[in-house]
Parts: C-alpha cells; sequence; structure tokens
C-alpha cells in the first residue's frame, strides 16, 4: 500500500485563518472514496500550545517542527499582518526542509515568511499584489513578480492574494497526483480546477458583463472547447465572435486576463492531461485530439509548461487501461492560461 502523501502546514502566532482553512480543505478532507490519495496533514509548531488566529479562532498543533524532515511538502499560510516575525525556530526549521530539497510553498503574505528565512533571496516571488511594494522594500535582495498568480523558483512557490492560494494548492495536487486528483478536489470545493499561474492578479471585468460582446466571448469559449482538435487561430475565434482579431483579443483578454493564445494552449494541455490519465490512446491520437497536431509539438508544450514528458506523464498518472472513444475536452474551469493557437 502506498503510504500517505504527507503535508505539513507551519503554524505560528499572526497566521491568517483562511490560508489554514484552504490548506485543510485541500488537504485534510478525506476523499479517498472518490479516488483522492490519502493525504497527511499536520499542523506543526514550535511548541504544543495554541495558536491564536484573528475571529477568535485558535489552532491547535499535532506535531512539532521536527515532522518537516517527513513531509513531501511544506506549506506557509499568509499572515494577518504582513510584518509578523516568524519565530526564529521557524525560519531554521524552514531553511532545513529546503536543503533537504523538500518543496515549500507559502500562501499570500506567507511569501514575507520565507523571505524573512533568507529562502526568497535572488529567487523570484508573487504575494498579493497590494503587498508588492512592501516586499521589494523590506526585501530587496527578493526578485518580486508583479503580475502573477502563482510563480515557482528552486522548489518554492509563492502565490498571490487569497483565491490565489486555493489556485496553487490545487495545482501542488495537480504537480503531484494528475490533473484528475486536482479536479476531484475543485469539484467538492466547487471551484474552478484549473487556472494557471500566470494569469493577471486581478481582470477588468472580473465578472461576466451584461452585454452582447460578454455573451459572444463565452460563446467562443465554449465552441474552441468543442473543437480543440481542430487548427484553430486567433482569426477563428474572432470571425466566430463577430470581431476583428485586434479587438477580439483586447477584449478577451480584458474579459480573462489572459490572451486567447495563452488560454487556448492551457485547455489543450488539460485535455491533452486528461486524455493520458483516463485513456491508452496512443501519443499521436492524443495530441491529434487535444489540438497539437504532432506528438513532437505536444511534446514541446509538455516540457516548458509541466517539466515533463507526455510519456512519463502518463506513467506517473494513468488510470484507464480503456481508450476512450471519442474527444472529450475538459471544461471552461478558468479564464487564463497561455497557448499557440495555430500549429
Amino acid at each position: 500500500m502506498k503510504p500517505a502523501y504527507r503535508v505539513a502546514l507551519v503554524a505560528f502566532p499572526g497566521i491568517r485563518a483562511f490560508d489554514v482553512s484552504v490548506i485543510t480543505e485541500v488537504w485534510g478532507t478525506d476523499r479517498t472514496d472518490r479516488g483522492v490519495p490519502d493525504f497527511d496533514l499536520r499542523r506543526v509548531a514550535a511548541d504544543s500550545a495554541p495558536i491564536p488566529m484573528r475571529g477568535g479562532l485558535a489552532l491547535l498543533p499535532d506535531r512539532s517542527l521536527t515532522w518537516l524532515s517527513r513531509a513531501d511538502l511544506v506549506l506557509v499560510p499568509g499572515l494577518d499582518d504582513h510584518l509578523t516575525p516568524a519565530p526564529a525556530p521557524v525560519l531554521d526549521a524552514l531553511r532545513r526542509a529546503h536543503a533537504r530539497g523538500t518543496t515549500l510553498a507559502a500562501l499570500c503574505g506567507g511569501a514575507f515568511t520565507l523571505a524573512q528565512a533568507g529562502l526568497l533571496d535572488g529567487r523570484r516571488a508573487i504575494t498579493h499584489w497590494n503587498l508588492i511594494d512592501f516586499l521589494r522594500t523590506q526585501h530587496p535582495q527578493v526578485t518580486v513578480v508583479p503580475d502573477a498568480l502563482f510563480i515557482e523558483d528552486d522548489n518554492i512557490w509563492t502565490a498571490a492574494g487569497t483565491a490565489a492560494g486555493i489556485d496553487l494548492c490545487l495545482h501542488l495536487v495537480r504537480r503531484a497526483h494528475g490533473a484528475e486528483t486536482a479536479a476531484a478536489i475543485a469539484r467538492s470545493m466547487v471551484t474552478a480546477p484549473f487556472r494557471t499561474g500566470s494569469q493577471a492578479q486581478f481582470i477588468e471585468h472580473p465578472t461576466p458583463r451584461a452585454d452582447r460582446d460578454a455573451d459572444a466571448l463565452a460563446a467562443v469559449r465554449e465552441h474552441a472547447l468543442r473543437h480543440l482538435h481542430e487548427p484553430l487561430t486567433v482569426a477563428d475565434l474572432a470571425a466566430h465572435a463577430g470581431m476583428s482579431p485586434r479587438s477580439f483579443a483586447r477584449h478577451f483578454t480584458s474579459a480573462t486576463g489572459a490572451t486567447p493564445l495563452r488560454w487556448l494552449l492551457d485547455q489543450r494541455v488539460a485535455a491533452a492531461q486528461k486524455f493520458l490519465e483516463r485513456t491508452d490512446l496512443p501519443m499521436p491520437e492524443v495530441a491529434r485530439r487535444a489540438g497539437f497536431g504532432s506528438e513532437v509539438t505536444m511534446r514541446q508544450h509538455f516540457a516548458s509548461r509541466l517539466a515533463t514528458s507526455p510519456r512519463a506523464y502518463r506513467a506517473a498518472f494513468s488510470t484507464s487501461a480503456a481508450p476512450d472513444p471519442a474527444p472529450d475536452p475538459v471544461p471552461d474551469s478558468a479564464s487564463g492560461g497561455s497557448s499557440p493557437i495555430a500549429r
């Protein structure tokens, strides 16, 4: 029997209750009856004293900092006050975890904790858009990325504010356990399973507008998802929306936070992931159904986006031995992403 995936939530006074809840919802809820792996989430702290949180809540640690040496993933919640100093034992434990090669991830203002430990010096990081200038000022050795949902540098992940923490958590699940597992958790949480880190933190129209352009853009996304296997171009999508390519690209990016090309490539990568996990279709057929045109092109995009190959991805995450008889593009789960559309 495969051992449970071990996740450490690093706790100390000042951490945000919301981020603790997100981490607990993703890794602390038993969904093994839905095919989700067994997770072993532990609340790790310098001592066993209850940790107060805003809103009259308290977190009870159940492991000491030494448990980090056993963890597969270490998570640092955001902070109610970004200047909150982390206890020295916590900073030391985080440094040791990174030196061991353990994946570290910070949500929102948790980037300040990693920066206090010196782990972001000379590395790229992101935090809530309202804290970007503070992070630059407080930690000038950090290369602060101004506009992203989450990013990684040297196995250290950081995320933007609030909902972006959910995106990062689901991405980390997808990275370790596959797209189907991440989608199962997202469905349980009633949230989008697929927003990529490169999407803008906020967009001009965060909710759909009740106008003709918004309806046209929604219809275009639906059309694209139904025809992923076709060699779509921006001009094709613009024509479907009844707009010029330039106007379409401007409206699409304004409404979704991503260019049409970036969005469509992410949908194709996600579709390929689904085929690789669910079916035994030959690689050229997976590439065709996902709209890449060739296995070579699909392999290039897997390497650049997932740092793996389609064959390695299938070996790690395949759950089915029977081929899927028909194309099954992923739903429009997010308006973020990346993508060369035309082949």
